[in-house]
């Protein structure tokens, strides 16, 4: 199951969309100055204009990079599931790929307040992660869990029941400092993360109920 990506960035592209996705989410798009950004990618303000035409068309270039990062976990060799249990598969390996990327991962720690502000601030940032990330990733997992479940695609519950999925996977990212000290972990690394993905799996198998027969 894999969905189109973008090439990766490089150089001075991807140092001032680093600086974008840290700066950004930190403090917002209109509190962001060109000098900051230039600053933290180390570069001159002149790159800005020079690899995206201004600070709107780095904007949309973070954007899109969250897009083809995410798109990367949701990407797996071969065709879609054909049968209930190969779909089961799916969903439990991408389940584990989500948390151990988002919940644990070095570059979610930038991308997930990004994406929030976007979700708050509204703009063509958000229709682009929406057009780009959210619709085709949601909607491939929609296609899973049907099969998986044999229900239908399109439908308002599992259109629910995919979000809220996703959403306790993000929990573990933007609470990570409650769950640390109410867990009493120093940290959510490699190990905490599979207990994590571990109860979700649980959450999963509940939510999915047995395969049925015939």
């Amino acid at each position: 199951m894999s969905i189109a990506t973008t090439p990766a960035p490089k150089g001075t592209r991807l140092a001032l969309i680093e600086a974008g996705l840290a700066l950004f989410g930190q403090q917002g798009f209109a509190a962001t100055s060109t000098r900051a950004l230039s600053a933290r990618a180390k570069t001159n303000i002149a790159s800005i204009a020079y690899h995206f035409g201004g600070k709107e068309g780095l904007r949309l270039a973070c954007a899109d990079e969250i897009a083809r990062r995410i798109q990367g976990v949701f990407s797996t060799p071969g065709p879609m599931p054909s049968t209930p249990e190969e779909a089961r598969a799916t969903l439990h390996g991408l389940l584990d790929r989500m948390v151990t990327y988002i919940v644990a991962g070095e570059q979610a720690g930038t991308m997930v307040p990004f994406i929030l502000r976007e979700l708050t601030e509204g703009g063509a940032a958000l229709d682009l992660i929406y057009g780009h990330l959210v619709a085709p990733v949601h909607g491939r997992l929609c296609e899973v869990w049907a099969l998986a479940t044999d229900t239908a695609a399109d439908t308002e519950t599992v259109r629910l029941i995919v979000f809220s999925l996703i959403g306790q996977i993000v929990y573990f990212r933007l609470g990570a400092r409650v769950v640390v000290r109410r867990m009493g972990w120093t940290a959510i690394g490699p190990a905490e993360a599979k207990t994590i993905s571990a109860v979700l799996t649980g959450n999963l198998d509940r939510l999915l109920g047995p395969i049925r027969k015939g």
